[in-house]
């Protein structure tokens, strides 16, 4: 029996989500990459609460190539974050690898000023 590609993507989701949780003090920040955009969302899991997000449509995201406009929304949602008071945070890759759009996504929110 094989998987399918996303069912094999939701399994390693689950995998990580035991491990990874967000708390009101260290909220994890989620990343949801479609075949033309790119999401991320800073959760509470505590209190099942977005409290800020950003993807590739939002207005200001600069558009580049994929790794380039993944950056982009990383520092985006870096100064939402920031100006939330959000200082640090917990890295949810959501079963994708940390390669490409994800690791400029996570790179670009580091270069904003997010810990994690």
């Amino acid at each position: 029996m094989s998987l399918t590609k996303t069912e094999r993507r939701q399994r390693i989701k689950f995998r990580i989500r035991k491990v990874v949780s967000g708390t009101a003090s260290q909220p994890r920040l989620s990343v949801f990459r479609s075949n033309k955009e790119i999401y991320a969302q800073i959760i509470d899991d505590v209190n099942g609460v977005t409290l800020v997000a950003a993807s590739s449509r939002d207005k200001g995201v600069t558009k580049g190539t994929n790794v380039e406009t993944a950056n982009a929304v990383g520092k985006l949602v870096a100064e939402k974050a920031l100006k939330a008071g959000i200082l640090s945070i917990t890295f949810d890759r959501g079963g994708y690898l940390y390669h490409g759009r994800v690791k400029s996504l996570a790179e670009g929110a580091r270069e904003a000023g997010l810990k994690f």
